[in-house]
């Protein structure tokens, strides 16, 4: 599920790129799609990059990207310590 979901991705974001308003449309429903029917086995960070559309983020947690910068939600390395 991974390869195809990773695959869908780069779709989207080649036709951002492009500015191809029914490629993005058509790879954003296939990655919901994907996100829908294989929830439960997906690593919940995965989930979290989906669900707030930030599919950069989820290619670089696909690529095996261990510095996957911290966005506006602050994410564990954006949380002060108390």
């Amino acid at each position: 599920m991974l390869d195809p979901l990773k695959d869908h991705l780069n779709r989207l974001m080649t036709a951002i790129k492009d500015g191809d308003g029914p490629g993005i449309n058509a790879a954003m429903d296939a990655v919901e799609s994907v996100l829908e029917a294989n929830r439960a086995g997906l690593h919940p960070q995965l989930v979290h990059f989906l669900e707030q559309r930030s599919y950069a983020k989820a290619l670089l947690f696909l690529g095996g990207a261990g510095d996957i910068p911290v966005g506006r939600c602050g994410g564990r390395a954006g949380r002060e310590e108390r």
